[in-house]
This record gives structure tokens, C-alpha cells and sequence, in this order.
């Protein structure tokens, strides 16, 4: 699904707003509310999970909402449309998540949560890392036609679901770690959720204002002169750079402290941020987003451990959800804003503010974590 969706992603900013007339202020909202319808199915469909104690239903109405989606990029005669694919996309990403993320725990030991996450990273990773590439090949297949580059990307969004189908085992009675007998958990219940994990929450959140979309990163590539076809190269850097580093970042955060790691991400984004202010040319384009392929690594991974880690088996879908939600409207203030600096400053005070936004992130981090 990664493949068929980064292949779309890669190419989408530039067809908003070269082919479409969009501005960037208004990707950077399509973007932001996409991702954050994104966030609230999560809180629904964890607490499906979790109430009916199954994971695979869901995970499979997630990705079959998502391939249906793709066509609708390629018939796209205005921004509404594309964000009504991208919305129906992001929701179908909204409903499988959580509980995708759950069963991930329900099957891992405790011992080795950390290396299971940073595995499922590396795997989503490679498919964002082959989707630019398959847009490379295709964009000069089709002589830069990106609609027929998005009717292509229909392909492995469906072999996907298939996947699902035929690859996904669940045994009802183990889904979420609990006895059958319980009764269904209700929302009333995530008051049961304790500070460990609003705490995961907060820190999340802030990390996600200084983390805007990953659009703005094309967008930029494109302003210092790379050519149409090869845009999504600027995807293929970041995506190599996070899978390679995801799964080492996982069996690092089963050992070391969840707060040096997170700090170290940190860092990693304000460099990639102030390279892409200062650094002239494609060569620190590339640099910028090399270094914010590695605070990707280093860090999603890790907030997904600690999530699982704070939240109970019996919420744990719900946890997640929770966690996507206020992320997911982080993300959403932090794209809209991007796209209205970008409009009104340029690049350099979207990069500005990201690299601002990183720093509180990153004293919020110490606040929660120094003393220990």
C-alpha cells in the first residue's frame, strides 16, 4: 500500500499546484486535514478493536477503502477532488492503523516490542522508498503524465488488500491480550490511562508541530531546480535513509533511554531544518532531507513502543488512537501554517519555524524526562 500511495504522494504537490493552479497554502490544508481525518478514524476503530476484540476486520476495511481510493487521483479536475481521494485515502489509512499497530504488540514479546516497531517501519519505509522510484520509472514511461502515473498506482494497492485476505492470520480469542469473558471495553474506560501515557501524548504532539507534512520537502526540491520527472527523488532520499535507520533505531530503544533517543531525533530535525534554510542548491536540499529521513528513524518507531509500553492490553488499540488523534491535529496545524508561511516568506520561514517548533519539542522532552 506504501508503493501505491508514495507513488501518488510524490508526485501530488506539483500536480496541485502546476496542473490543478492550487497554492501552497491550500496543499499544505488538504494535506493537514487528510492526515488528521486520518487521526480520529484511528480513535474509532481502536476502540472497535478493542471492544470486539478482533484486528484483522478492520485492518482490512482500512486498506480496501484505501485502493479504492487511488482511481479518483488520476480522474482529479480540481483541488476539491483530490481532496476528497486524499481524505477517503487517509481515513482508509485512519481505520486499518491502530489496530494494525496493536496486533503488532499482541504477537510481540515485551523483550523485543522495540525491534517488532522498528521492523514494521523499515517494511512501511521500503514501500515509501520503491513508490518514488516506480514514479520515476513510470513519469518517463507516460513522457510526465501523472495521471496515468496514478492509474498505475491502482495496481499495488489492490495486491495489497490481497494480503490482508490471504497473508493476515488472527485467532479472535488472543486479539488484544484479554480474557473473552471481559466485558466489552467503553470509552469511559480510557480514564483508565494513566499519566505514563499522556505524557507520550504531549511529547508526541509537539513533535509532530515541528514535523509538518513531507510535501513541502518536494516543493522545495522542485524551487532549487529539480526537474519534473525526477521530483520524487527528493522521497527516495528520505525513505532510504528511514528504512535503513529504522529497524536499528528499534533495537536500540529496547536498551537505551527513550528520552536520549528522543533528543537525538530532535536534533537531527533542526539540523535537517536549518540545512534546508542555508545549505545553497540541490546539494543541501538532499543534505536537509537525508537528516530528516534520520529523525524519522530515530524517533517514530519509538513513540509507537512507548505507546504500546504506557497503555494496558486491553486498551491498547484505543491507546493508539488516541495518540493518532492528537498527533494527527498537531500535523494538521503544523501543515496549514507551513503552507501560510510558505505563501507569505517562502521556504526559509516554513524551515524557520519547523526548526523552532523542534526546540520546544525538544525542552518539553527535557522537562518530562531531565531528571531521570
Amino acid at each position: 500500500m506504501d508503493v501505491s500511495s508514495e507513488s501518488i504522494h510524490a508526485l501530488l504537490p506539483l500536480f496541485l499546484t502546476a496542473t490543478l493552479g492550487a497554492s501552497v497554502a491550500l496543499v499544505g490544508l488538504i494535506d493537514g486535514i487528510a492526515e488528521s481525518a486520518a487521526s480520529v478514524s484511528k480513535v474509532f476503530s481502536g476502540h472497535l478493536s478493542d471492544r470486539f476484540r478482533r484486528r484483522k476486520p478492520l485492518i482490512l476495511i482500512g486498506y480496501g477503502l484505501g485502493a479504492l481510493s487511488k482511481p479518483f487521483f488520476a480522474l482529479a479536475g480540481s483541488p476539491f477532488m483530490v481532496f476528497a481521494a486524499r481524505f477517503a485515502d487517509r481515513v482508509g489509512k485512519g481505520i486499518r492503523g491502530a489496530p494494525r499497530d496493536a496486533l503488532v504488540a499482541d504477537v510481540t514479546p515485551p523483550a523485543i516490542r522495540g525491534r517488532a516497531y522498528g521492523l514494521r517501519q523499515a517494511l512501511d519505509t521500503a514501500g515509501a522508498f520503491a513508490g518514488p522510484l516506480m514514479a520515476i520509472a513510470l513519469m518517463a514511461l507516460f513522457a510526465n503524465n501523472m495521471r496515468a502515473v496514478f492509474w498505475a498506482a491502482a495496481i499495488p494497492a489492490a495486491i495489497a488488500v490481497l494480503c490482508v485476505v490471504f497473508g493476515v492470520d488472527e485467532r479472535q480469542e488472543t486479539a488484544g491480550g484479554v480474557d473473552p469473558a471481559t466485558p466489552p471495553v467503553r470509552l469511559t474506560d480510557l480514564a483508565g490511562l494513566d499519566r505514563a501515557f499522556w505524557t507520550v501524548v504531549a511529547i508526541g504532539a509537539a513533535f509532530t508541530l515541528a514535523r509538518f507534512s513531507e510535501a513541502f520537502l518536494v516543493l522545495k526540491a522542485n524551487s532549487e531546480g529539480l526537474p519534473l520527472t525526477l521530483t520524487p527523488v527528493a522521497l527516495i532520499v528520505l525513505n532510504l535513509v528511514y528504512m535503513l535507520g529504522a529497524y536499528p533505531a528499534g533495537a536500540l530503544a529496547d536498551r537505551a533511554s527513550p528520552a536520549r533517543l528522543l533528543l537525538w531525533g530532535l536534533a537531527m530535525l533542526i539540523a535537517a531544518d536549518l540545512t534546508l534554510v542555508v545549505a545553497p542548491g540541490l546539494p543541501g536540499v538532499f543534505a536537509g532531507i537525508a537528516l530528516w529521513g534520520a529523525h524519522m528513524a530515530l524517533t517514530q518507531g519509538l513513540l509507537a513502543k512507548m505507546t504500546a509500553d504506557a497503555a494496558p492490553p486491553s486498551l491498547r488499540a484505543s491507546a493508539f488512537g488516541v495518540f493518532n488523534l492528537v498527533t494527527g491535529l498537531s500535523l494538521l496545524a503544523a501543515s496549514v501554517l507551513a503552507g501560510l508561511l510558505w505563501d507569505w516568506r517562502g521556504p526559509s520561514a516554513t524551515f524557520l519555524a519547523g526548526a523552532g517548533f523542534a526546540l520546544a519539542a525538544a525542552m518539553l522532552t527535557f522537562r518530562f524526562f531531565g531528571r531521570r
